[in-house]
């Protein structure tokens, strides 16, 4: 039997596979265009800090240096992309309001800011984070800790606009999910980047490959990456939980496992 796959129909999965792409696209256009923009353009710039990955050879704290504005560059434009898709739920109207408008550019204005001075700290071959030597470092650290307060503080915003102005067409357990997502997000996400801002994680000993977070405990990263990717995860979660019950349990277990990873950050 011929195992080999017929070039015609590689071909026509690849067709398929770029059309979805493009259909994506195309919706996140139509449903924010400025946060869809906004997150293709640091998805953009990933390219260029990947080959500076592969020719520099500098290290900070265990890692390359361009290994860190890499991982923000993706999780801005994955925040940035969900955003935009969670405004299509809106009506139209909405959608062009104040509200919606303080949001996006409060998320493209914090966002930017955090991606911007985390990337030229790179290239200086210099800490973005804990580095609080001088007056500048120290300045510009506090104002990465209010960036990021107040860049996930545009996911409760939202959540209020979309629980004034409910989606006829959304199913009801997604919709919770969503708003559920969105709270959590906030509530877990920036409760422990606050605690994050005051607590280096620790350095040496086993750490999580390209993440570098330590094994050993006493690092609160991974409790904070769970939280501020709960908008993310409970509406997929959502997905195949049709039920509202099933949901909140499902949100009942995701709240434990993060509880469990900040009680483990902050042995």
């Amino acid at each position: 039997m011929n195992h080999k796959l017929n070039p015609s129909i590689m071909q026509a999965a690849g067709l398929a596979e770029s059309s979805a792409i493009s259909s994506l696209w195309q919706e996140l256009l139509h449903r924010e265009r400025r946060l869809a923009l906004f997150g293709a353009l640091l998805l953009a710039l990933i390219l260029p800090m990947a080959i500076a990955w592969g020719l520099d050879d500098r290290m900070l704290r265990g890692a390359n240096i361009w290994i860190k504005p890499i991982k923000f560059a993706l999780s801005i434009a994955l925040l940035a992309f969900t955003t935009a898709w969670f405004v299509g739920h809106l009506p139209a109207a909405s959608r062009q309001g104040l509200a919606v408008r303080r949001i996006v550019w409060l998320l493209i204005a914090s966002g930017g800011f955090e991606f911007v001075y985390i990337t030229l700290q790179a290239a200086l071959g210099q800490a973005s984070h804990y580095n609080v030597g001088d007056l500048w470092h120290g300045v510009m650290y506090t104002l990465m800790g209010l960036g990021a307060l107040l860049l996930t503080a545009t996911q409760p915003m939202l959540a209020w606009q979309l629980w004034r102005h409910p989606d006829s067409q959304q199913a009801p357990v997604h919709r919770l999910a969503m708003l559920l997502g969105l709270l959590l997000t906030f509530v877990f996400g920036a409760g422990v980047g606050i605690l994050l801002g005051n607590q280096q994680p620790p350095s040496g000993g086993a750490s999580l490959p390209l993440l570098g977070w330590a094994l050993g405990g006493g690092d609160l990263r991974p409790a904070h990456f769970l939280g501020i990717h709960a908008e993310q995860l409970l509406p997929l979660a959502a997905l195949a939980l049709p039920r509202r019950g099933w949901l909140i349990g499902f949100t009942a277990i995701y709240s434990l496992a993060f509880l469990a990873l900040l009680i483990r950050g902050l042995a």
